[in-house]
């Protein structure tokens, strides 16, 4: 009975030393570093009754949190789905003086320090700051706002949508637009019918990417939030609250809450790359 080419890769064709060995140094190491430390979440929270773990995750407290954290959030991961797939555009399809420099600039949030990032940020949109002084006026407050909450979130989830628009827009050929503009149709249809459905899946990656990234940001936020119970405090502050108040199962009850809304963020970004290589794949196979 022969093998299948799996079975031959598997056994044969591998430089590691052995598909049994390496799956157990991954799960070896996926165990020590995630899995375990996660599970104590769970473990912690069981200790709770269900009324007293019900009371911590439905409180007036934290209910206002996870309505500022998740608004925030989205709010700024649909900001940067627009600005990020035009920033991934200029990038891609124009070439001018300081693009090198523009395209480091967009990997600045994943480099800088949180806490540097939300001092910053405070400075530069206070009322007496650079950019503060001038909304002031308008009547636009931002630091020790929530406003000042997207603005942060926003700051830090930019690149996850422009590094994974972009790999999609360099693999576009320019020559299928010029094709689209030769048919007599416009740019916003070009834009519309061609284009944005090949764009559409990594676009909504990179939102969740950003969306999911924001859930949990906290050093950034802290500084130019204001945190203020029921108005600007967000979850990791929340929960960071009760550690200091040393209610360790009150804040893994609500760490439970926002590690599970990961974990299903987690599950659809999966879930959009899986659909992607299977349109992908179905391209492939009709050419």
């Amino acid at each position: 009975m022969t093998e299948g080419p799996r079975r031959r890769r598997l056994r044969g064709g591998s430089v590691l030393p052995g598909f049994g060995l390496s799956l157990g140094f991954t799960l070896l190491y996926l165990g020590l570093l995630i899995l375990i430390p996660l599970s104590t979440v769970f473990l912690k929270s069981a200790t709770l009754p269900w009324a007293t773990f019900w009371a911590d995750v439905t409180g007036p407290r934290a209910l206002a949190a996870y309505r500022l954290s998740l608004g925030a959030s989205f709010l700024a991961a649909s900001i940067n789905l627009v600005f990020g797939l035009l920033v991934a555009w200029v990038l891609e399809r124009y070439t001018f003086p300081g693009r090198r420099l523009v395209d480091a600039l967009v990997d600045l949030p994943f480099a800088l320090p949180t806490a540097v990032a939300g001092i910053a940020l405070a400075t530069l949109y206070a009322k007496n700051g650079w950019i503060g002084r001038w909304l002031d006026p308008l009547g636009v407050e931002v630091a020790y706002t929530r406003l000042g909450v997207v603005v942060a979130l926003t700051f830090i989830g930019l690149p996850f949508v422009v590094r994974t628009v972009q790999p999609v827009l360099a693999d576009l050929d320019p020559e299928v637009e010029e094709a689209a503009a030769s048919l007599g149709a416009g740019r916003w249809q070009t834009f519309r019918r061609v284009l944005f459905p090949e764009l559409l899946p990594a676009a909504m990656t990179g939102f969740v990417l950003a969306f999911a990234r924001a859930l949990g940001e906290y050093g950034s936020v802290i500084f130019i939030a204001g945190n203020m119970p029921m108005k600007s405090e967000i979850v990791p502050l929340l929960i960071m609250i009760k550690l200091e108040q040393y209610d360790y199962a009150g804040a893994t009850a609500i760490a439970l809450v926002f590690l599970l809304a990961s974990f299903g963020l987690l599950l659809l970004i999966n879930f959009l790359a899986w659909r992607r290589g299977r349109r992908l794949r179905a391209a492939g196979g009709e050419t």
